[in-house]
């Protein structure tokens, strides 16, 4: 009788152990570029109540996982800050052609934590001499950093404030130096401030920086897990477009 009940116990640890990993290796594993991890942890925590499926995020710069990616990581899908680089991992064959389409598209704003500081001419703010530090995320891997060059460029005032620039490596760190005062402006992602109430701001206009065209793709390692099929569906779904442009997104129209 005993060793009857060892067996079942056994039994039912061996159900629940297959159990557990047949859970895990539903799992989603999915890179985020920085300036979207505020809205993928309202994304994550919906999809998860419909589905039932988690996802565990890595953040970072698209070029840093792109990167990455080439080198084998197992990531399920990227959520890029860009349209470049899911397009040139889908033509080298690392993602599943015909997955990659927009899921939002951002805006980039100049910010500062100081009310005030940017009045109603930002180009005075920029070469102001109590300026010292101007933050921009690094422009050879994270598109955000790629705009806000573009649109020093365009305002004339690149080579002028290169002394005052600094270098985040994603848009994430280019946020934590202004926040913290590190550096008193900074371009930064409109869905990292758009809930922030103090400081002061100017939103780009669009005209001068190139479209942020925000691509997702699902990866070769995410292509027969049903969970990345879901979350991609998910995207394009009412309540997911809705969290997106609550961070001052914009979606494309369903077609």
């Amino acid at each position: 009788m005993q060793c009857r009940r060892l067996a079942l116990a056994l039994m039912f640890l061996l159900i629940g152990l297959c159990a557990s990993i047949s859970a895990r290796a539903e799992d989603l594993l999915v890179a985020v570029a920085a300036n979207f991890v505020q809205p993928m942890q309202q994304l994550s925590a919906d999809f998860a109540q419909r589905s039932g499926y988690s996802i565990k995020v890595s953040s970072g710069s698209s070029g840093n996982f792109v990167k990455q990616i080439e080198n084998g990581a197992p990531f399920a899908l990227l959520l890029s800050a860009d349209e470049e680089r899911p397009a040139k991992l889908e033509q080298e064959g690392n993602a599943v052609a015909g997955t990659r389409y927009t899921y939002a598209i951002g805006r980039l704003v100049l910010w500062s934590r100081k009310p005030g500081l940017i009045a109603n001419d930002p180009a005075e703010a920029l070469t102001g001499e109590d300026v010292r530090h101007i933050a921009i995320a690094n422009p050879d891997v994270a598109p955000y950093g790629g705009a806000a060059m573009q649109t020093l460029q365009r305002l004339g005032l690149w080579d002028e404030i290169q002394p005052k620039l600094v270098r985040g490596e994603d848009i994430a760190q280019t946020f934590q130096w202004v926040d913290t005062g590190n550096a008193e402006l900074g371009f930064v992602a409109l869905s990292q401030v758009v809930k922030i109430e103090n400081g002061s701001r100017w939103l780009v206009p669009t005209e001068l920086y190139q479209p942020i065209r925000q691509q997702a793709v699902l990866l070769k390692a995410g292509q027969n897990n049903p969970a990345a099929q879901a979350f991609l569906t998910y995207l394009r779904s009412e309540p997911a477009r809705s969290i997106i442009t609550s961070f001052g997104y914009a979606v494309e129209p369903q077609s």
